[in-house]
């Protein structure tokens, strides 16, 4: 497996390994695996949502979505350095906002840091998944959009 820069001290590299065919984000235990089928790649500590216990709800309820999602969208100009779309909210996530008269929110990423010299609090998100710019650096050139994404308590 091979990351390299495509240019000096560009936050866009180059990979050259095997396929990333899965996501695996392990709330509990603040983790995410990277997978080739069932070989993981790269592993990677991460913060979520304010308030990461259970399934995202609702907009402004600060915890991160649960289930399976895909990787829908790229951002090379996200806030949070560089990030990655999830395709939250679904069908099933909409109407359980509508049954209690709310929004499901949306804008769901894995990304960056705003400021990489700011240490972040744990879970300071929005119902993200946040890693450090390195790292998401290395997922983005990794992860190709389609890819699914499992989000487990």
């Amino acid at each position: 497996m091979s990351l390299g820069a495509c240019a000096t001290g560009s936050k866009f590299k180059r990979y050259s390994g095997p396929e990333v065919t899965f996501v695996v984000v392990n709330k509990g235990a603040r983790r995410m695996h990277l997978l080739h089928n069932e070989t993981a790649l790269r592993s990677y500590d991460i913060h979520l949502g304010f308030a990461p216990v259970g399934h995202k709800q609702f907009e402004g309820d600060g915890k991160t979505p649960e289930g399976l999602y895909r990787i829908d969208r790229r951002n090379p100009n996200s806030d949070f350095h560089l990030s990655l779309g999830i395709s939250y909210p679904n069908v099933n996530d909409y109407a359980a906002a509508k049954a209690v008269g709310k929004s499901p929110g949306g804008d769901i990423f894995i990304h960056g840091q705003k400021s990489p010299f700011r240490k972040d609090e744990p879970d300071w998100t929005w119902g993200c998944i946040a890693v450090t710019n390195p790292e998401i650096e290395e997922i983005y050139a990794m992860v190709q959009n389609d890819t699914l994404i499992q989000l487990n308590a």
